[in-house]
């Protein structure tokens, strides 16, 4: 028989137990149809996260057997950041997983997918509707995901949140976080970050930012392993004047006399270094800006157009044709739209993501501190650049190298550059300490993996392999 505490318990405690227990939330995964195409929702219940991709498009990426996902995670409140995701071409169980993100600041990662390192591509002079398979995609050996940030830019849509790089680090990392938890397979794959131009700060500060929430062991661990930056803009003290030394005397096409370059130097000294300086001293957005608009009227302006070349591969005129555009108007194509799950019009590079930037002075920031940290924690960087560039030189690439701050240093910088072979045949040259390499490439124009695709393939195997890059004198195999 029950007591009358018993009664009392069952009566009026237990039900209020019971409803003051919220029901637990559950991950959630479905399948929408959409204008007859399949979406796959996963919805994270611990973290919010909300994913929505099309699975195996057919589009890019025909190899028989590779997957490949496209679509959106969502970084915030109504904050879509698209993401196109290549399996590995070979062993994409056990395959690293390594992030592209081209520069701008403000353009899209498609551009690094079908004009440099991505599974398909069109070729030059070929007015073909369609790209052809890119046999030296950077998929031949990594699991490979193209990610379209700031908000706004690409086919990402939405709210952008973002006026610098390092308000834009949080939302990539939230990206990966989200990606984990859809795709939980990659969480203890070697993760690296590779990207260009305006890399040179995405880059730096990206992966030092998930260090810095491995740390706080905030989320799941990135284990990033590796960095790659070809042709990057990291710091413009450094930077600027290789400008005005790479225009008067680079092995392509000098574009300045001596008496116009001691000119620039004496202009720069005068009038765009202090700004630079001021920048740097107190960090505000209108000093920043000052240095920004100075260096860009005393240095850069005049010297684009002190002749007809194109600043992205001095070897040719301005309207140079290389590397191809035909894939813009590929990713405008309805049927291609539809096909990926785009939900937007595609920006290549737009300028209200652009102008966010330079309305806080995030160009002339260095992010010089950020990469000598990541280096210094032992992440294979690989600091490279094709020597046919201008707008962000190999002149100043190579300063940066020499000016990282890392354990190596004085070792890396005293070290002279050493021919780097390839096939047989001298195609950069190169140098390596420690953690750190630094590459000059020959023959290449900004987006090297355009121009050198079966050497940029070799050295991003390298990097990602967690090691020095090396030099080969026989045939690749």
């Amino acid at each position: 028989m029950f007591s009358f505490l018993t009664y009392l318990a069952l009566t009026l405690v237990l039900p209020l137990l019971t409803t003051a227990v919220p029901p637990a939330r559950h991950d959630k995964r479905s399948v929408v149809e959409r204008s007859g195409v399949l979406y796959n929702v996963f919805e994270h219940a611990k973290t919010g996260a909300r994913i929505e991709f099309v699975n195996n498009s057919g589009i890019c990426e025909t190899t028989p057997g590779v997957k490949q996902y496209s679509g959106y995670l969502s970084v915030g409140e109504n904050m879509n950041m698209w993401f196109w995701f290549f399996e590995a071409r070979q062993n994409p169980e056990t395959a690293p997983l390594a992030a592209w993100f081209n520069g701008g600041p403000g353009c899209s990662s498609m551009i690094g997918l079908f004009q440099e390192n991505g599974p398909c591509k069109f070729e030059v002079g070929v007015k073909n509707t369609v790209p052809v398979n890119n046999t030296h995609s950077f998929n031949n050996y990594a699991n490979m995901i193209y990610i379209d940030q700031p908000i706004g830019v690409g086919f990402s849509y939405g709210t952008n949140n973002v006026t610098s790089t390092v308000t834009a680090a949080p939302y990539v990392w939230k990206l990966i976080q989200a990606f984990y938890t859809s795709f939980p397979q990659y969480k203890s794959r070697d993760f690296g970050i590779f990207t260009e131009s305006y890399g040179g700060h995405y880059g730096p500060d990206f992966a030092k930012y998930v260090q810095d929430q491995n740390a706080a062991k905030v989320g799941e661990p990135i284990n990033i392993v590796a960095l790659g930056i070809n042709n990057g803009w990291h710091d413009a003290a450094i930077q600027e004047p290789a400008y005005i030394s790479y225009s008067y005397n680079n092995s392509h096409r000098p574009i300045i006399s001596k008496t116009q370059y001691d000119r620039y130097m004496s202009r720069y000294e005068d009038y765009c270094l202090p700004d630079i300086q001021a920048c740097a001293r107190t960090g505000s957005n209108t000093d920043c800006q000052n240095a920004d608009r100075a260096c860009y009227a005393i240095v850069e302006r005049p010297l684009y157009s002190a002749a007809d070349y194109d600043v992205y591969d001095i070897r040719a005129p301005s309207n140079n044709p290389e590397p191809p555009s035909n894939y813009k108007k590929y990713l405008e194509d309805p049927t291609v739209v539809k096909a990926i799950g785009a939900q937007s019009s595609y920006q290549e590079c737009p300028t209200a993501a652009y102008n966010k930037f330079t309305s806080s002075g995030d160009g002339p920031r260095s992010f010089m501190s950020q990469l000598s940290s990541v280096v210094s924690s032992g992440v294979t960087t690989l600091i490279w650049a094709g020597d046919a560039d201008w707008i962000c030189n190999w002149y100043g690439v190579f300063d940066v190298a020499n000016s990282i701050l890392y354990p190596e240093q004085d070792a890396f910088k005293s070290k002279p550059l050493a021919p780097y072979k390839f096939n047989g045949n001298d195609v950069g040259a190169y140098k390596t300490e420690g953690s750190l390499s630094f590459l000059r490439v020959y023959n290449a124009g900004h987006e090297v993996m355009y121009y050198q695709p079966e050497l940029s393939l070799h050295v991003f195997k390298q990097t990602m392999q967690k090691g020095a890059i090396v030099s080969r004198r026989g045939l690749s195999p």
